[in-house]
C-alpha cells in the first residue's frame, strides 16, 4: 500500500465509524496531537486541544461506543478529505508525511467544517504502515471550537 492510499484508508475508516479498526492503525507507543497554538513546538510546555498516547486513544474510542456517552450521541457523520500529500523524509525506520485535511461534520442538525495541516509519522509494517505519531494543526486552533466530538 502506498503512503497516499494508507492516508485515504485512515480517512475512510473514520468516515464509516470503524473506530476500532482505525485504532489498530496506531503503534503501541503512538501519539495523537492537536496543538492549541500555531507553530507549537512541545505538547508538554503549552496546553493542547488533544494530546493522547495509545491508552488515551483507546479510551476515546471506547467513549464513542458507550451507551451513556450523551455528549457524543448521536455519532457525527463525517467526510475527511485528504490532499496535498507530500513526503517530508523517508528513512528505513520511518516515513514523515505532510498533508492537508478538510473535515465536514454533521451532527445535531448542524454542519461544521474543520481545516488542518497534518503530519503523520509512519513506520513500515509489512506491505502497509502503522502510525507512530499524528499531528493535526487546525487552522482555527486558537479560535472558538465549541467542543470537538470527532476524530480528525
Amino acid at each position: 500500500m502506498s503512503p497516499e492510499q494508507f492516508l485515504f484508508h485512515e480517512a475512510r475508516l473514520l468516515d464509516t465509524q470503524q473506530y476500532e479498526e482505525w485504532l489498530k492503525l496506531f503503534t503501541p507507543d503512538a501519539t495523537y496531537w492537536v496543538p492549541l497554538e500555531q507553530d507549537q513546538k512541545d505538547p508538554y510546555q503549552t496546553s493542547s486541544i488533544i494530546h493522547d498516547d495509545r491508552t488515551l486513544l483507546e479510551l476515546r474510542v471506547k467513549q464513542f461506543r458507550h451507551p451513556r456517552a450523551h455528549a457524543r450521541l448521536p455519532l457525527a457523520r463525517t467526510v475527511h478529505q485528504v490532499g496535498n500529500i507530500s513526503i517530508l523524509s523517508d528513512t528505513p525506520a520511518e516515513l514523515r508525511i505532510s498533508s492537508t485535511l478538510t473535515v465536514v461534520e454533521f451532527r445535531n442538525e448542524k454542519q461544521r467544517v474543520y481545516g488542518a495541516l497534518v503530519e503523520h509519522r509512519l513506520r513500515r509494517n509489512g506491505d502497509t504502515f502503522a502510525i507512530s505519531h499524528k499531528r493535526v494543526d487546525l487552522v482555527n486552533s486558537e479560535g472558538e471550537l465549541d467542543g470537538i466530538a470527532i476524530l480528525l
